[in-house]
């Protein structure tokens, strides 16, 4: 395993990824290929959390759709199949019959968010956004909460960047919502 990839050459399915046990260990499939992680530090679940309750209260209060939590897994490619666990996901209300109530739902979230750890590399996170974004996702935020940006990736191919002092737009998806991104960090 080199970068958390298993590099071993047997590619595995999203079915395969449901019923592997690793125990303290966030797991994705990306064309077929594990990646195993290191859980999220106690500060990036702060932020996650805080997020998911930003948007969860707008959505909820709305009846915009769903929100789904950190590590909840999308199967966004097939044959091979990757299986990706953003650290928030918002699936709009027209679209929600279609999650199983087993497994990984075959589907990209309308809105994804990814949250910065310390060692992420920019080239990796870039790539990540990509996929979310070749797979239909129509917005992407990737939130930086070292340097306290946050970067917003439409499918359009519109990328906005903002700074803790400004706010973070949920247009077209989340009509409507916004938040100041220094909300995330207090």
């Amino acid at each position: 395993m080199i970068d958390g990839i298993d590099h071993s050459g047997a590619l595995m399915t999203a079915t395969d990824l449901l019923t592997l046990r690793l125990e303290h260990k966030s797991t994705e499939l990306v064309r077929g290929k594990l990646v195993v992680q290191e859980p999220p530090s106690t500060y990036h679940g702060r932020v996650q959390s805080t997020l998911d309750f930003l948007v969860a209260s707008y959505v909820r209060a709305n009846a915009l759709g769903a929100v789904f939590g950190q590590d909840t897994g999308f199967k966004i490619a097939s044959d091979p199949d990757t299986v990706r666990a953003p650290d928030l996901a918002f699936v709009d209300r027209a679209r929600t019959a279609q999650i199983p109530l087993r497994g990984y739902a075959a589907m990209a979230p309308d809105l994804v968010a990814e949250i910065l750890s310390p060692d992420d590399r920019p080239g990796e996170v870039l790539a990540k956004a990509g996929e979310w974004l070749d797979a239909g996702v129509r917005l992407v935020w990737v939130i930086d909460p070292e340097r306290r940006v946050a970067t917003a990736y439409h499918a359009n191919g519109d990328v906005a960047t903002v700074a803790s002092d400004s706010s973070v737009s949920g247009e077209p998806v989340l009509p409507g919502f916004s938040f100041r991104l220094a909300e995330l960090f207090e």
